[in-house]
């Protein structure tokens, strides 16, 4: 795991100085106000102060099996991009801006090096696309909508949409997306169960994928996923632990990603 790690890219990773928020906004600050100098040293204190904020976001990706210097470079790309964009002026902590944007280019360089190759024409409309949502958000302060970016770019919005498809990466449904420390919420969690327009030949997958579930399995993850109810009031409910809701769900869902 990455945290065994002691060095990447000849950084000591146990060594990384961290930043508190007012270092980082006087930082800020002086690479807007400062003279030349003492903007270099800022962003150059700004960068070293931020490498475990890289290194936090890459242990997301170290399951891909990519070598971890390189996520590591990429990820300070992102962290040097952030740093050169952040506005002080906005209350907005500097990790809330700096992650979706170290996030992003550690996305972009794997969609480029994935094996599933996309268009170069389709790349350029999407990372266009990336370019100008940015910048209308800087300018506005608010997400634009789809029909706002075609028509800034002069191009159909069916145009858009299928570039942007194109480059999206896929995301398992297993993949956690917050944890409390007892009740992790996957991705699954978070998606609706009313889309009337569910793909019949998916029903069918997944029911005989849980026909060898057990009974108690199965009311486990009804009342999971179809109820809403969390792993402390299915325990109630079932009348267990909620380390054992916890262990029969995670197996029932294993069980069915393995048959899936």
């Amino acid at each position: 795991m990455i945290y065994n790690k002691v060095e990447i890219c000849g950084v000591n990773t146990s060594k990384l100085k961290v930043l508190s928020e007012d270092e980082k906004i006087r930082l800020l600050k002086i690479m807007k106000e400062g003279n030349s100098e003492e903007k270099k040293k800022a962003r150059e204190d700004l960068v070293n102060g931020n490498l475990k904020l890289v290194l936090s976001v890459i242990q997301r990706f170290t399951n891909r099996g990519e070598n971890l210097d390189d996520l590591f470079q990429v990820g300070c790309i992102g962290l040097i991009k952030a740093i050169d964009n952040f506005d002080v002026s906005l209350d907005v902590k500097f990790s809330t801006y700096g992650v979706p944007m170290i996030i992003g280019e550690i996305r972009r360089y794997l969609r480029d090096n994935n094996s599933i190759r996309v268009s170069r024409s389709m790349r350029d409309i999407a990372y266009r696309a990336m370019q100008i949502k940015e910048q209308m958000i800087c300018d506005n302060n608010k997400e634009p909508t789809i029909e706002e970016i075609a028509k800034k770019m002069e191009i159909g919005k069916e145009t858009l949409v299928l570039a942007m498809e194109a480059v999206v990466e896929p995301v398992s449904l297993y993949e956690p997306i917050f944890s409390d420390g007892n009740d992790t919420v996957y991705v699954m969690d978070q998606i609706g169960n009313k889309n009337e327009d569910i793909n019949w030949i998916d029903e069918i997958v997944l029911r005989e994928s849980i026909k060898n579930l057990s009974e108690r399995e199965k009311n486990i993850l009804s009342l999971r996923f179809l109820q809403g109810k969390t792993q402390m009031e299915v325990a109630s409910e079932v009348g267990i632990s909620q380390a054992q809701v916890s262990r029969l769900e995670k197996c029932a869902l294993y069980k069915i990603k393995e048959q899936l």
